[in-house]
């Protein structure tokens, strides 16, 4: 067989001593990790902005797609050990993912049921059934491969390799740190295009289009090195042999419940009539992490909301850092960059000072401190929170109405709201904030300008804003009640901009590319949205004569109304009215939360895989690996329970409940962490070596005892 095995590593070419097979899958590891996050750092404003759906089924439904995905890892071992291995797995399951992002990209495409050509789709419900197909296959590949492709790489190498495998697994994590971090970075940009057939929105079919062609290329990359790879035979999964004792040995004890039966030192020990000792003991000190994996899934439950609560507080900010503008789903990569700092500052400074101060820095503690800490970053979540709420508009309730005014005359004007209500007072080109009042108790209005006064009777519909235009003319007091129709602050950061013709004659409107029409003396144009943070020409047409001029910057998330005062062919005279304010908020105040969450996860997570592995047999690696992602998936479903059952109307309420509950679990891990005891495997695997020595020896002994008898006879 030694034979065997070295004409297989003479036949696979290699490169700088590696094998060249290697290099098609670190190829396809960073296509993939592209792929994959990129389609999930816009998929939560996808839910939101494309198929409409509010902030908590946005939330819900990308948490069930995380929670599957770490699911479904569980599967792929099982099929790639026992029954397929790894190469063919890889490939059916790389076809399953390509054709679940194929799908995914076709069903953002709008114009697939825009048969109106109004920019929105007619038939939401196709849309929504392509995406859910899509998603579930994107889960079943992308968790089916993840077991596979990193122990294919290892399986690559010769067992005098060791260096250039250890080599292998640093590029190999490098690789998905890059495809990651350059697909966050890279798909919001795509989405922030406008793009479409028939109308133009945002770009969502690149978005995710760009992410399925880089998963085909991933593809298309490994079935070329198919030649070259080593393919071992799948050999049993030991997931299942672990399973199958810990049954055994359930039903066993079951079966001999009655006290007639001496009990076991272990539970673990009725089925020593079917398994060896060995795998009992390995067992079992499988089962003793796995319980202390019990606790986990509530730091994952915080930790994966980077991509779901966190990026919908982020539309709410402004992304202005000056030359470059921040896209809300773009701030997702403040992690990655963070680790790569993180880990090795960690390592080589905080570790050392902590080791000098004669802390017993356990990995256990560490675990404590990362689940504390990513508490903390969701209190810095809740202040953020609560700054951003003092910042957003107050829009009528029920059995109310909101009524601003704008003066655009050049007279002073009071406005008194009957039955004496309230007075206000406007100076001339300005105009007031919305006022709130009971519909049922506002009747009429009374308005005196100058030296003329008016009376309007009103009946408003009630939970909507309006705008009172007064002007004070040669003929009298004309007041123009505006429906503005705007009930919540403009999504995604966009603007809404209205006009209103101040001048006597008819006028021509536009603003960049969009037309508002024709407008007559005193009359406004419905509002239009524009992307934030940006100024569009202004260009008026009166009499066929063109005046223009450059708008303010809007900032994001406002809504303005923009008075035509004056136009001439020298210039354009324009008031603006704040109607929603902008967000003012910045984006880099979400930094602070991030950096205390990469903290966590550095400590944590880095941590948690480490201690986990130094405490089993290296044989037992592949069940604390599922149980890992299990704790992932476990996350995410507890994300989906409790936002589903807190019913807390207030988002920073939520993040404080979810901070609460990771402390109160953190305490509870503090206290299994004190009365756990640390073990040696491989003093373990020894003792069990020697008593197999032993028993070989005792065995052999009687053996050759038996043939000297049965020789006499």
């Amino acid at each position: 067989s030694s034979e065997l095995t070295l004409s297989v590593s003479c036949l696979q070419p290699s490169c700088f001593g590696y094998p060249l097979s290697i290099f098609f899958i670190v190829i396809n590891e960073f296509c993939e990790r592209f792929s994959y996050y990129g389609m999930r750092a816009v998929l939560v404003l996808y839910f939101k902005y494309f198929l409409q759906w509010d902030d908590n089924l946005s939330t819900a439904i990308y948490h069930t797609f995380v929670a599957l995905c770490y699911l479904t890892p569980i599967l792929g071992a099982l099929i790639a050990d026992s029954w397929l291995g790894k190469f063919k797995t890889i490939v059916s399951l790389s076809v399953v993912y390509t054709i679940g992002q194929a799908i995914m990209s076709v069903s953002t495409i709008n114009d697939l049921t825009d048969h109106n050509r109004d920019g929105f789709p007619d038939n939401v419900a196709v849309h929504i059934a392509l995406s859910m197909i899509g998603l579930f296959l994107i889960a079943l590949g992308t968790g089916g491969i993840k077991p596979c492709v990193s122990a294919f790489g290892g399986d690559q190498f010769e067992d005098h390799q060791e260096k250039q495998r250890t080599t292998f697994f640093s590029i190999f994590y490098l690789s998905i740190n890059a495809g990651s971090l350059l697909s966050t970075i890279i798909t919001p940009i795509l989405r922030a295009q406008e793009c479409g057939i028939h109308s133009k929105q945002r770009c969502y079919p690149l978005a995710f289009g760009v992410p399925a062609a880089l998963m085909a290329v991933a593809l298309v990359v490994f079935v070329i090195g198919s030649r070259m790879y080593k393919k071992v035979q799948p050999q049993g999964n030991i997931m299942i042999q672990v399973s199958k004792c810990i049954g055994f040995a359930i039903k066993n004890r079951f079966r001999h419940r009655s006290k007639e039966f001496p009990k076991r030192e272990h539970w673990l020990d009725w089925a020593s009539e079917k398994y060896d000792k060995r795998l009992i003991a390995q067992t079992k000190m499988v089962l003793k992490v796995l319980f202390l994996y019990i606790p986990l899934p509530m730091f994952w439950a915080l930790f994966d909301q980077q991509g779901s609560r966190w990026t919908l507080q982020a539309t709410t900010m402004d992304g202005n850092f000056g030359a470059i503008q921040i896209q809300p789903d773009q701030m997702q990569t403040v992690n990655p960059i963070l680790i790569v700092i993180m880990v090795p500052v960690v390592d080589a400074v905080v570790y050392p000072l902590i080791k000098k101060c004669r802390i017993n820095f356990t990995p256990l503690r560490k675990i404590t401190v990362g689940m504390f800490l990513a508490s903390m970053a969701f209190v810095a979540a809740a202040i953020l929170q609560a700054q951003i709420d003092k910042t957003l508009p107050v829009f009528p309730a029920a059995g109310q109405s909101q009524i601003k005014i704008i003066n655009l005359g050049t007279d002073g004007a009071t406005v008194r709201f009957e039955p004496q209500l309230q007075t206000v007072n406007v100076t001339p080109a300005e105009s007031t904030g919305y006022m709130t009042f009971e519909t049922s108790k506002l009747q009429s209005l009374s308005i005196i300008s100058g030296n003329k006064t008016a009376a309007k009777i009103i009946e408003l519909p009630g939970e909507n804003r309006h705008t009172l235009g007064v002007k004070n003319t040669a003929t009298g007091i004309v007041a123009e009640l505006l429906f503005d129709n705007v009930t919540s602050k403009p999504e995604e950061g966009n603007n809404l901009i209205r006009f209103i013709n101040n001048l006597p004659d008819t006028i021509n409107v536009t603003m960049g590319d969009t037309s508002f029409g024709t407008l007559t003396s005193l009359s406004a144009s419905n509002y239009n949205l524009f992307p934030g943070g940006r100024k569009d020409e202004i260009v008026v047409i009166r009499n066929s004569i063109p005046c223009s001029t450059t708008s303010q910057a809007f900032g994001f998330g406002s809504a303005y109304t923009i008075v035509i005062d004056e136009c001439t062919r020298d210039a354009l005279n324009v008031t603006y009215s704040e109607d929603i304010p902008p967000n003012t908020v910045h984006m880099a105040w979400q930094i602070p939360q991030y950096f205390i969450l990469t903290c966590a996860e550095v400590v944590f997570s880095v941590t948690g895989l480490e201690f986990s592995y130094s405490q089993a047999p290296s044989s037992m690696k592949a069940v604390l690996q599922a149980g890992w992602l299990l704790t992932v998936a476990v996350g995410n479903i507890i994300v989906l329970i409790v936002a589903g059952a807190s019913k807390l109307s207030e988002q920073w309420a939520e993040y404080v409940l979810f901070a609460a509950l990771l402390l109160a679990v953190c305490i509870i891990f503090a206290v299994m962490a004190y009365f756990y005891t640390y073990i040696d495997p491989n003093e373990i695997e020894a003792q069990l070596d020697e008593e197999d020595k032993k028993q070989g020896k005792k065995d052999k002994d009687i053996y050759e005892k038996q043939i000297e008898a049965d020789s006499k006879l």
